[in-house]
């Protein structure tokens, strides 16, 4: 076992080691997948005492909860399952994505994830976006009813403003709040992790490696497999890529000074944003190798200097390009 060291998810949730895993890739969206490498990934991370393992209903259709369902239900007393509903996808239209947060929609799509996932009870469950149009009361309201049918333990929220996650903290506790936080990537400073420091929810940031950019993995959407979808994000595409590719020298130049990687580099600034910022932080960067799962965990307790941080400080004002093509579903979109 790791001696990674372990946080409390909100004021009352269940306690984690700070550095979680994103299941996603080992079913779509990241090119074509080893599923007996990501399987034994998924048993490696929590010898190494990785515990809050993150899927959704949108990842692979269902797909992902199937595939790590077996892993889940064979570790159940240590294993921190979270999933999310929200997007919604239909089989006949690859392109479909729709957002629903209405009540029924939400009953629905818990009673699926149990039935694909195999056990009694999620331990956290996240709206993985918000629709407007829905009174968030009713949306955390129908949430809070899970809790009460012990369908789900925890409620989290993903991609929500400072204000929109004080109105559901109104409405029932809330445990995490995960959106995207990397070096690339920092709006939700404005008004989001203010609102969590405050109120004592944790922050779990997705995509803290940048989707893959930050470790020099590819520089541009052309060295990607045709399938994979980053090809569709702004900041990995045309003449912005080239621009952003240069950003990552400052990482790269720390790494090489430290004796460690780029990924190392850029996950232990996520990590020390608990103590800027006075807040939980577990990232849940996303892998389906052993290898890279080992890189990753040892960067839970590298800390970077002040000198090093402030060389890093100034890059995310430079990034060129929005996180996603549509904003209008993340927390940037709405404040």
């Amino acid at each position: 076992m790791s001696d990674l060291p372990t946080a409390v998810l909100g004021t009352d949730g269940p306690t984690v080691g700070i550095q979680g895993l994103g299941c996603m890739g080992m079913s779509e969206f990241y090119g074509p997948t080893d599923t007996d490498e990501a399987l034994a990934t998924l048993d490696s991370a929590l010898e190494q005492g990785v515990t809050l393992f993150d899927t959704a209903d949108i990842y692979g259709s269902g797909h992902n909860e199937e595939l790590i369902g077996p892993f889940v239900r064979a570790n159940r007393d240590r294993v921190v399952l979270a999933t999310k509903f929200a997007i919604e996808r239909r089989a006949d239209d690859p392109t479909y994505r729709a957002v629903r947060n209405d009540p029924a929609y939400i009953r629905s799509a818990v009673d699926a994830s149990l039935r694909r996932l195999g056990v009694d009870v999620i331990d956290l469950y996240y709206m993985h976006r918000r629709d407007p149009q829905v009174p968030l009361a009713e949306s955390v309201g129908a949430m809070a009813e899970l809790v009460a049918a012990g369908k789900v333990r925890h409620l989290g929220l993903s991609e929500v403003t400072g204000a929109e996650l004080r109105e559901a903290y109104a409405v029932h506790p809330i445990a995490a709040l995960q959106s995207e936080w990397s070096i690339f990537s920092r709006d939700v400073e404005r008004t989001a992790v203010p609102a969590a420091a405050e109120l004592g929810v944790a922050f779990v940031p997705y995509s803290p490696l940048g989707r893959g950019f930050l470790t020099g993995a590819f520089s541009a959407a052309e060295q990607l497999s045709a399938d994979d979808y980053r090809r569709y994000h702004p900041q990995f595409s045309g003449p912005n890529a080239a621009g952003n590719a240069a950003l990552v020298a400052p990482i790269q130049q720390i790494a090489a000074e430290r004796g460690v990687t780029a990924a190392q580099v850029a996950l232990a600034w996520v990590q020390q944003r608990a103590q800027v910022h006075g807040l939980t932080v577990v990232p849940i960067p996303g892998t389906r190798k052993r290898t890279r799962l080992a890189e990753n965990v040892a960067a839970a307790t590298l800390a970077l200097t002040p000198d090093e941080l402030a060389a890093l400080e100034p890059i995310a004002a430079k990034v060129e390009g929005n996180r996603y093509a549509d904003m209008s579903s993340t927390s940037a979109g709405r404040e």
